[in-house]
């Protein structure tokens, strides 16, 4: 598991009903409890009460994971290929079903949706295992 440090930019994925298989952009506030929680400020959430303000929790480590790294590959995409779209302030993870002119359709198995998307708003899908960046048997 990484450790991550006050001002670290992060991505906090979500276990809640409806939001599973969803990574939001944050930024470290403090680590907790011998890094076992961290302090996070989410960058494109804000607070229910107060929508100007950006929404802050505290998360459980398993939760955090650095940023990917750019991917200097084309965003060319091909059939079952995991992905991550864009949409709703965070990234999710799904699986490319087809394509239509530029956009390619997204089939996300949480929600059973089917959404199509601009390649702007898609990343081939890494995973933060043991300290590597993995895509599919690959390691960055």
């Amino acid at each position: 598991m990484a450790m991550f440090f006050k001002g670290d930019k992060v991505e906090a994925c979500s276990k809640e009903e409806g939001f599973l298989g969803s990574y939001y952009q944050a930024k470290i506030l403090s680590p907790l409890n011998n890094n076992t929680l961290y302090g996070v400020q989410y960058k494109n959430l804000v607070e229910e009460e107060d929508q100007t303000r950006p929404l802050v929790e505290i998360v459980s480590a398993d939760e955090v994971r650095p940023v990917p790294p750019p991917v200097t590959f084309t965003k060319v995409f091909h059939y079952l290929d995991s992905v991550d779209a864009f949409d709703n302030d965070g990234w999710w993870v799904g699986k490319i079903t087809g394509r239509q002119g530029s956009k390619y359709w997204v089939y996300f198995e949480t929600t059973r949706d089917e959404i199509a998307y601009p390649v702007s708003r898609l990343r081939h899908h890494l995973e933060w295992r043991d300290g590597h960046w993995i895509l599919a048997n690959n390691t960055f």
